[in-house]
């Protein structure tokens, strides 16, 4: 089970009966530690059902899941690899019925909170809502109730919120609903406050792997000390270097306390990279030695020095855009000697930079150049509020008892049906065990409710069941499309839009993002191919409810994006765990990388904060960097756009760091560029010349 490993990571792999911290460098095969230490466990008699390996996002896991089959085969479906948050929704499912919560509860997301704190706070700003959003998240994430809130509350403003977080709270438990804080806080406080609930739990679990340890937050810290009890049976793998997410509520402070907390604690290093070159190497080295080290260590590769790391000044952000262009035809073009002049696909590629907004003049300049690539990290469609309204009403067509979906649908737009009303309702349903949908045509419901909520509740339900036996019966793409554009005009959806954005443009655009959801809606009823997966479900006609029973696999489908052959920009966040052959870091400059230290609102500015903050964007460089596998430049300009005007700008600090005087090629990509022409223009004159010789 340990073949291909070296010394490190088979001692990390053959350590099963305690805990066991792994730092694990930037492309040190952590993953290959994770699935082989699975193989290993279940090797040594653990049972595949009572392991469990928690990562930070779905891609992980998935990733997670695939590796573990190829190397263990069946097995590997029993085991438990999901997310913290799916670990929560799992437990709250099976268990949260002691804290009043039934198994069908329902996960608001971002924009549903949002909707839910408006109303509760009584404001139709939605940026303040935001704000109240973001406070109440980091007091849950400090484990924190509204009356616990109001109790450490600093000035009147923060009472108002914790004021407004009671009625929230009210809400939520009346909707039988949790938001993603909840997904961890609500966990931990089963798994403190229930014992019988904590012993199950710790007598499932005979294993316990934690991915990216350091992003773990305070709460997520207390649930895996919770998970594993005194056995302590846990193996956690991070890096310290690459915490990046301390604004999100994770903290180093994970890692201090491990030793503290598990005095007997197997620390193992893995610092040989097998991604990236000895130049690229120690450039990241260099970049985080100011950093204070928890536990040090200094990556090495035997992939060879490689290329020389590139540094490109510029002028203006125009030009720097510019050269990444000549610096991408020139890689690709074989002008340029670098990564063994053999052919490179557009797909190894990456261009990295600190913030969204900076992407805007990278598009331009590729689009002017006609390469085609992807912007990493944007939001889905389907993940958009407008579709996920309707995807809510599809949804409650094909299936009544999908709460979440009722709930979205019967308030979206609004229809005079108020909180008390679905608090009422869905009291009842819990305590009759009955969907919020069946519960609406109970005999025994106007005992709880006024003539008047019964007639809108019966309205609604009358009005859906209707929908869904039309649905039924429309076939074919006309038919669907004159459906859906009169269901629309019915609930009066354009206006519901309209009347909850304050900028119109931003209404329209929404509006048109429906137009094309229900086109595309009404092409696949009609049996085409259109949807951006290249997903057919055959060329026979469909009903229109026969499609809203695919919404489900959309999320999924719109996201296969592993075989574009396409140059990817992402922000360095967005980058993490990822690798590319060819990376070229841009706007490296001070005030974006690291970020502007002292002049951000909402921020203590004393010395320590600032210092925090600089560790913190001095890991993202680092980030950067080792996502690198074979060349990397490294950019900057000597001037940008602020507002209106253009303000001189100093080159990063983070370059002088990575001490690269005496191995750097300082790049001028305008010399390339000229050479690049003449080259083609070789080609075309000896290519004309041919074609002249063959006539």
């Amino acid at each position: 089970m340990s073949a291909g490993l070296n010394f490190a990571q088979q001692e990390a792999v053959n350590f099963l009966h305690g805990p066991c911290l792994v730092l694990a460098g930037a492309g040190s095969g952590k993953t290959r530690v994770i699935t082989h230490k699975i193989g290993r466990l279940i090797q040594a008699g653990c049972e595949p059902d009572r392991i469990a390996a928690i990562t930070f996002t779905n891609k992980a896991a998935t990733e997670m899941r695939e590796r573990a089959k190829g190397l263990i085969g069946r097995a590997a479906k029993d085991v438990l690899i999901c997310t913290f948050h799916a670990l929560g929704v799992r437990m709250l499912r099976q268990d949260g019925g002691v804290m009043g919560l039934k198994p069908q509860f329902s996960i608001m997301d971002s924009s549903d909170v949002t909707g839910i704190l408006k109303d509760a706070g009584g404001t139709s700003d939605a940026a303040t809502a935001r704000t109240w959003q973001w406070t109440i998240s980091l007091w849950k994430n400090m484990g924190l109730n509204s009356a616990q809130a109001m109790a450490i509350a600093k000035d009147d403003n923060e009472r108002i919120i914790a004021k407004i977080m009671e009625r929230y709270e009210e809400r939520l438990s009346a909707y039988q609903s949790v938001d993603f804080d909840d997904l961890i806080g609500m966990p931990l406080k089963l798994l403190q406050e229930h014992e019988e609930v904590r012993l199950k739990w710790q007598a499932q679990l005979g294993h316990v792997l934690v991915d990216e340890y350091q992003d773990t937050n305070a709460t997520q810290y207390e649930v895996l000390k919770c998970l594993v009890g005194e056995k302590a049976r846990f193996t956690a793998v991070g890096d310290d270097d690459q915490s990046i997410y301390g604004w999100r509520g994770a903290t180093l402070d994970n890692l201090r306390k491990l030793p503290q907390d598990f005095p007997n604690l197997k620390v193992i290093k893995l610092e040989q990279n097998y991604r990236s070159t000895s130049a690229i190497l120690r450039a990241a080295n260099n970049v985080i030695q100011p950093n204070p080290k928890l536990f040090p260590k200094t990556l090495f590769s035997e992939l060879g020095e490689g290329e020389p790391v590139r540094v490109v000044d510029a002028d203006t952000e125009e030009h720097e855009a510019e050269r990444m262009v000549a610096r991408i035809q020139s890689l690709r073009s074989g002008t340029d000697t670098s990564a063994g002049g053999q052919y490179k696909e557009l797909k190894d590629f990456a261009v990295l930079y600190r913030a969204n907004h900076q992407a805007r003049v990278l598009e331009k300049a590729l689009r002017k150049a006609q390469i085609p690539y992807k912007v990493s990290g944007g939001q889905s469609f389907f993940d958009r509020a407008e579709i996920r309204d309707l995807c809510s009403w599809l949804r409650l067509w094909v299936n009544n008892n999908d709460d979440p979906a009722f709930l979205r649908a019967i308030t979206t737009p609004k229809r005079g049906i108020g909180h008390q009303t679905l608090a009422s309702l869905g009291e009842f349903s819990s305590k009759y065990k009955l969907s919020m949908f069946e519960a609406l045509f109970s005999n025994s419901l106007p005992s709880v409710l006024s003539a008047r909520a019964m007639g809108s509740l019966h309205e609604f339900g009358r009005y859906v069941n209707d929908l869904e036996y039309r649905a039924r019966q429309t076939m074919g793409a006309e038919d669907a499309r004159a459906f859906l554009t009169d269901w629309l005009k019915d609930i009066d959806y354009e206006k519901h839009l309209y009347d909850a954005e304050e900028s119109e443009k931003i209404a329209a655009a929404k509006w048109s993002n429906v137009m094309d959801f229900c086109d595309w809606m009404a092409q696949r009823c009609g049996g085409e191919l259109d949807d951006s997966a290249g997903v057919s479900i055959g060329n026979d006609v469909k009903s229109l409810l026969e499609v809203a029973q695919t919404i489900a696999l959309l999320s999924t489908l719109t996201q296969q994006e592993k075989d574009q052959n396409v140059v990817t920009l992402s922000t360095l966040h967005a980058s993490k765990g990822l690798e590319w052959p060819h990376v070229m870091l841009v706007g490296v400059t001070e005030g974006m990388l690291p970020f502007r230290l002292d002049d951000e609102p909402g921020t203590e500015h004393t010395n320590e904060n600032i210092a925090s903050r600089l560790q913190e964007e001095r890991r993202l460089m680092y980030v950067g960097i080792t996502r690198a596998q074979r060349t990397l430049a490294v950019s900057w300009s000597r001037k940008r756009k602020k507002g209106r005007e253009m303000v001189a700008v100093q080159p990063s600090r983070f370059i002088a760091e990575m001490g690269l005087d005496k191995d750097t090629i300082k790049e001028d990509p305008r010399e390339k560029l000229k050479a690049l022409r003449a080259e083609f223009a070789k080609r075309a004159t000896a290519a004309s010349a041919e074609s002249a010789a063959a006539k």
